[in-house]
């Protein structure tokens, strides 16, 4: 059964770990509301481990969307890790490779916030 759970570091920096697919019910709903909270409260660094997501559809990729151009209005950033091959193809093949920061491990997508 998908679900989402969240780490909230020292540094400011959340982290969401969604787990299973990801096609447009109830789980892409409490994947939506978990980053709508964490906006509300004012939170400015987001990354999503998706190291356990099996399928995103394009609603679930919509919800990504919306939530890097909401963190990017506030001047904040959403960063992406663990992608599986299936989940790279299809960040490349639609071209969201050129928006999103990725990175192989949570670790170094942690690290990256204070690189720059």
């Amino acid at each position: 059964m998908p679900k989402v759970e969240l780490e909230l570091l020292h540094d400011g920096i959340a982290v969401l770990k969604p787990k299973g697919n990801f096609v447009g019910g109830d789980e892409t709903d409490d994947l939506k509301n978990e980053i709508s909270r964490l906006q509300e409260e004012g939170n400015m660094k987001l990354v999503i481990d998706l190291g356990d997501v099996l399928y995103l559809n394009s609603t679930a990729l919509g919800v990504l969307i919306s939530a890097h151009a909401n963190y990017s209005k506030r001047e904040g950033i959403v960063k992406l890790c663990q992608l599986n091959k299936n989940l790279e193809n299809l960040f490349v093949i639609t071209k969201l490779a050129l928006i999103f920061d990725s990175y192989a491990t949570l670790d170094e997508a942690i690290k990256s916030f204070s690189q720059g």
